[in-house]
């Protein structure tokens, strides 16, 4: 079974939604109360607890209310916190007089609990041991107003421990896009349902921890509501890769070739071909400029190096292969271009990587293919899509949907919550570390993807679920690595012992019993 199966969750993964679905799943649930002000008042209870169990010596909070109902959070959130004897400051973007409804009636609640009420203005100093985010919530769109674009920067400049209430102000919900500031939140607790925009691009990096609490909605229950996309979890690796047979051998775990390394640029080439390996790739061939042989064959003796001046002499290679890497340093030059026109002429699954996306776009823009991965930085993803990055960026969502319609097969949008797009759907790896943001680590995820590809074309494996297994598999060994050795200075090659690792399941106690 895949990954993804016509919606059904399995385990290694959790449900994403829109902005949209989760104020239809809001409608049904406050359908089924006698009013809206009661999944209110939920919702700013666990917040509430959710900010006592984070910060329990908090003795005084300043709440940022908005004038709809996330703002009405932030009011309950208040009179809450003033009845247990905390000292409250707080700021609302919207005078008292254009409040309404459900808003109004959290507003004169905190009013009942003794706390003032302060209209926003600049200036006002930012009091207490935490800040409450409750201005905008999942409906915001577009630019900031100069009165919220002001409060944020306060917040933000305060250095005060931020809780934002659904989602931190500022960020899309739907594509974790940040079009022109918004709040660095340490925690976010968001409701109903999972947001998609908490976890990708600049939502990924300024929700802080985010905890989902579903306030009694099942949302997998409302089968006309399909998840946008999943969260893979890293319990996928185990249930993806059980314990070899006792009786495996190398013919088995198929034979990965490494084409790249064009003349000057053969560490990217290296480092895949490593990472393939590690990963269990039964063999591995390096097809790569003969000046970088030896350096393979002292780094990595077991990879298969051969040296190659013309494509001509890739014929007989591809012939004996599984599955094909190019272009970790493949270069645009005629050597990249022979090589990656050779390998586009064979049937052979494909990833495809770096210089051969741009050329791609250059000189073989008439293909598409349903059995290649293509692993797009967000520059490379606009070269592709002829857009710019701030448009990729924008909308990573729509941008890998829109990758994987123009050219096929799956797409991996990489990045702070790098996306899987393919045939069946969406899927998100929110795992990975800032100290993955140096030279080497996409060589590494080419290498990865290809050794696992090499070992799953078997019945039941798919493209698309290795792609995910992939991708996650290098997150986790990136944050393997990280752990061992800070984040600071982490290289690519840190990676391939931790990948080896991941993908080797934990014996149960049986199993190790056996092997005393």
């Amino acid at each position: 079974m895949d990954i993804l199966d016509g919606g059904a969750i399995e385990p290694g993964q959790t449900p994403l939604y829109t902005a949209e679905q989760v104020r239809e799943l809001d409608r049904r649930a406050i359908a089924g109360e006698s009013d809206g002000f009661a999944l209110m008042h939920r919702a700013s209870g666990v917040a509430w607890r959710w900010l006592k169990a984070r910060w329990p010596a908090t003795k005084s909070l300043t709440v940022f209310c908005g004038g709809g109902n996330n703002g009405g959070d932030g009011h309950v959130l208040a009179a809450l916190a003033a009845t247990e004897g905390r000292q409250v400051q707080r700021i609302s973007l919207t005078p008292r007089e254009r409040l309404k409804g459900d808003a109004l009636r959290a507003a004169e609640m905190a009013d009942d609990a003794g706390v003032g009420f302060i209209e926003w203005r600049e200036g006002l100093s930012v009091e207490g041991d935490v800040v409450v985010d409750a201005m905008l919530g999942t409906g915001f769109a577009g630019d900031l107003r100069p009165t919220y674009a002001a409060a944020i920067a306060a917040i933000n400049e305060s250095r005060c421990p931020v809780l934002a209430v659904d989602i931190p102000s500022g960020i899309t919900a739907d594509g974790g896009a940040e079009p022109s500031m918004a709040v660095r939140a340490v925690m976010t607790v968001t409701f109903i349902a999972d947001k998609l925009g908490l976890h990708t691009g600049r939502g990924a990096a300024l929700a802080g921890e985010v905890v989902v609490e579903s306030l009694g909605v099942d949302a997998l229950a409302h089968d006309d509501i399909a998840p946008t996309a999943w969260r893979l979890q890293s319990s996928l690796v185990n249930l993806a890769l059980p314990p070899r047979e006792r009786d495996m051998h190398k013919g088995a775990a198929g034979f990965a070739g490494i084409f790249g390394g064009a003349p000057g640029f053969g560490g990217a080439a290296l480092l895949a071909a490593e990472a393939c390996a590690r990963v269990g790739a039964g063999r591995v061939l390096l097809a790569t400029a003969p000046e970088h042989v030896g350096a393979s064959l002292v780094r990595c003796p077991e990879v298969m190096a051969r040296g190659v001046t013309h494509a001509s002499e890739l014929d007989e290679l591809l012939d004996r292969l599984s599955v094909l890497a190019v272009g970790p340093g493949l270069g645009q030059g005629s050597w990249g271009q022979s090589v990656l026109q050779t390998a586009l002429k064979r049937s052979i699954p494909l990833v495809l990587d770096a210089d051969a996306l741009n050329l791609l776009v250059s000189r073989f823009a008439d293909q598409r293919r349903d059995d290649w991965i293509l692993t797009p930085h967000p520059g490379e993803a606009a070269r592709l899509l002829e857009t710019s990055v701030a448009e990729v960026e924008a909308d990573r969502p729509g941008a890998a949907r829109a990758l994987q319609q123009r050219w096929g097969g799956v797409i991996v949008l990489k990045g702070a919550g790098t996306l899987i797009a393919g045939p069946e759907g969406l899927a998100l790896c929110p795992f990975g570390n800032p100290g993955m943001a140096s030279g080497g680590m996409g060589d590494t995820l080419t290498g990865v993807l290809a050794g696992l590809m090499a070992q799953g074309q078997a019945p039941g494996w798919s493209l698309e679920r290795t792609a995910r297994l992939g991708v996650l598999v290098h997150a986790l060994a990136g944050d393997m690595a990280a752990r061992e050795g800070g984040e600071r200075g982490l290289l690519a090659s840190d990676l391939a012992s931790c990948a080896r690792k991941l993908v080797n399941p934990t014996m149960g106690e049986e199993d190790a019993a056996a092997t005393r």
